[in-house]
């Protein structure tokens, strides 16, 4: 077999009438930035600041081809209406002008709501229901079947004459198209019941009405023996499509709704391993997407034979991902940390929680953050002291120095990270290490002092013309009586490993918001290998306070775990065998055998008292604030510094 020489991921690739200028593809997502079903002039800035940061090609998500596939809050973009052309070519420009390829990928989503409220009732191939819908589709018939072909025609046509050099079918991750080629869920007994008919003629439906501009499918590996479109299945359909109704390029994917954005426990691209056995079965250019973080996973996806490779959340996080790996400068990247949180709440559009520079409309070249100011602003000028070298800390320091300032970060903890810190010594939340470690690089670079271990003296102090405070916050103690070991959720994350060989029956006494802290404490509990886990919640479920995506995956990896739910109750007291437990409903008591019990407590505001100085401001921000999200704490980090100093772009 002949070596094959893998392009590197910096080499142009041709896509039928046009080039791109490297293998990095920005992958579909969307800003839900669209009101009434057109795209806003903030969509448009959004795309026009991705193209700019360097992909070879941009692929733009959240574009629905019929009104049955609209939702009530119209935030996807509407692409079957003439009408908003307009606004779609303000979004095709953006991308071209930063030169990359524009690429429009259109969806039905048939019988996936997306947990919406739809005005019309959901539709598919047959009436098997969906593991993630309450109620089975209608299934369609064989006239509405060629209305959706046609759907997808005019939507193409729009697109293309909005000014997109091509367009990308969605037949992945469970919406309509895939339905069809899944074996399971089309058991049709007309011409569609050939699993890949729908898909074949919408084809070539776009394709007349396109012409010769790319056409790409994306598919997707979906989980599970049930869904009917696995590795294998993808194998076998992709020879039988391209013969039947050729396109430009596939597009490989995997998982369904809520699995197909993976969090902070999927640490290696999913398909990484299968590029070469796709390669083989696509016999067309081949773009391998999820999961695609580093330089490294890039080339080695290259060298199995991707033609390019997808990304989405890393552009999200930063911009410039494509620029500076391409340029070698991958220490530089802001990285995505897999979480989950800003990217996937839509309120009121996706953002990303480790970058502040990504906001709402309203507010689009940064996140809304207001600092909290303790003393007038001075006239002094001079050093800046940092207290706390946590998400916020470090995020202020970077801004600072990049603005000119001379900047100290004081920190009386042995390392630098604060809660980010502490959060990544759970099992599968290693993600955050990332943001440390790319902040403490960045001060690194940047020059700045960081004093680690000690606390500064009211003299120290002294010398500083100006202070932020990001000192973080602390847990609260549970105070539980009885005899029983109990340890703080902070306390436990720190010493898991130790304490679960010794205490392998273990009770986590959550607070009933359903957060990480409980969550994390009862699964690295479970990967030190206690015998039993039972989380006490006084809420009404397990992880309720998770986005749809987090609180799915932990549950597929929780299954067949040594795990018990005891709702709706609180712990009176321990014993020295165990807790007794009492249901916040009736009442009711009973006992739980237990050899250490873990508590979720209230995070509680540090801030220090700073003495007033003439002509010196102090400034606090993140969870010395008010205890709140790692998005909170960065976002003020940087207003602070923007506040103190100008800032060089």
């Amino acid at each position: 077999m002949t070596e094959r020489h893998a392009p590197g991921l910096a080499a142009p690739f041709t896509l039928g009438a046009y080039t791109l200028r490297n293998r990095i593809v920005a992958t579909a997502h969307a800003t839900a930035a669209v009101t009434d079903g057109a795209p806003t002039e903030a969509d448009a800035a959004y795309w026009r600041r991705l193209a700019r940061g360097g992909a070879g090609m941009v692929i733009t998500g959240g574009t629905a081809v019929a009104p049955e596939s609209a939702l009530p809050r119209r935030y996807l973009t509407e692409a079957w209406r003439p009408e908003i052309k307009d606004a779609v070519r303000r979004r095709a420009e953006a991308i071209t002008e930063g030169g990359a390829v524009a690429i429009a990928q259109l969806v039905h989503l048939g019988r996936e709501t997306l947990g919406a409220g739809t005005s019309y009732a959901p539709v598919s191939a047959a009436a098997v229901r969906s593991p993630r819908e309450a109620s089975a589709p209608r299934p369609l018939s064989t006239e509405e079947v060629r209305r959706v072909v046609d759907a997808f025609r005019i939507s193409a046509a729009n697109s293309v004459q909005a000014g997109f050099h091509g367009v990308e079918l969605h037949a992945g991750h469970g919406y309509l198209l895939a339905q069809f080629l899944s074996r399971v869920n089309n058991t049709r007994d007309d011409e569609y019941g050939d699993r890949i008919a729908l898909l074949a003629q919408v084809i070539e439906a776009v394709r007349t009405e396109i012409g010769e501009h790319p056409i790409g499918v994306r598919v997707s590996v979906e989980p599970g023996a049930g869904s009917g479109l696995g590795l294998d299945d993808l194998v076998e359909l992709l020879p039988r499509l391209s013969a039947a109704a050729p396109f430009t390029y596939v597009n490989v994917t995997t998982g369904v709704r809520n699995t197909y954005v993976p969090g902070m426990a999927t640490t290696r691209p999913p398909l990484l391993e299968s590029v070469a056995r796709l390669h083989a079965a696509a016999g067309l250019p081949l773009l391998v997407s999820q999961g695609f973080r580093s330089a490294a996973d890039i080339e080695r996806a290259l060298g199995s034979g991707a033609d390019l490779v997808g990304l989405a959340r890393p552009f999200m996080a930063d911009p410039d991902f494509a620029h500076k790996v391409v340029a070698g400068d991958e220490r530089s990247v802001r990285p995505c940390t897999g979480c989950n949180e800003g990217c996937r709440t839509f309120e009121p559009t996706g953002s990303c929680s480790v970058n502040p520079a990504l906001g709402p409309p309203e507010s689009v070249t940064r996140r809304p953050a207001v600092p909290l100011l303790l003393t007038r602003p001075g006239s002094r000028r001079g050093p800046v002291a940092v207290l706390g070298a946590g998400p916020a800390g470090m995020e202020c320091a970077m801004t600072l120095a990049r603005g000119g300032a001379e900047v100290v970060v004081h920190d009386p903890a042995r390392e630098a990270g604060g809660q980010a810190r502490l959060a990544a010594l759970g099992a599968h939340r290693t993600g955050w290490q990332k943001i440390v470690d790319h902040q403490r690089d960045q001060l690194a670079a940047l020059g700045v002092r960081v004093v680690l271990g000690a606390t500064p003296t009211s003299a120290e102090l002294d010398g500083y013309s100006r202070i932020v405070l990001a000192t973080g916050a602390r847990e609260a103690v549970v105070r539980v009586p009885g005899e029983l070991r109990t340890l703080t959720s902070t306390d436990f994350l720190q010493q898991y490993a130790d304490v679960v060989p010794q205490a392998p029956t273990v009770a986590v006494l959550d607070d009933g918001f359903g957060w990480w802290q409980g969550i994390s404490a009862a699964e690295s509990a479970l990967a030190a290998g206690a015998r039993e886990v039972t989380v006490i919640t006084p809420g009404n479920g397990f992880a309720t306070g998770l986005s749809p995506e987090n609180r799915t995956q932990l549950m597929n990896r929780l299954t067949g775990a040594p795990l018990r739910i005891v709702p709706l109750t609180t712990v009176d007291a321990t014993t020295p065998g165990g807790l007794r437990l009492r249901n916040v409903m009736d009442g009711h008591e009973s006992h739980l055998a237990a050899d250490v019990l873990v508590t979720v407590g209230e995070r509680l505001p540090c801030r220090p008292s700073i003495a007033p100085s003439d002509g010196r401001s102090v400034h606090a921000v993140g969870d010395c604030v008010v205890p709140r999200r790692i998005a909170h704490a960065i976002a003020e980090g940087r207003a602070a510094a923007e506040a103190l100093a100008p800032v060089r772009a």
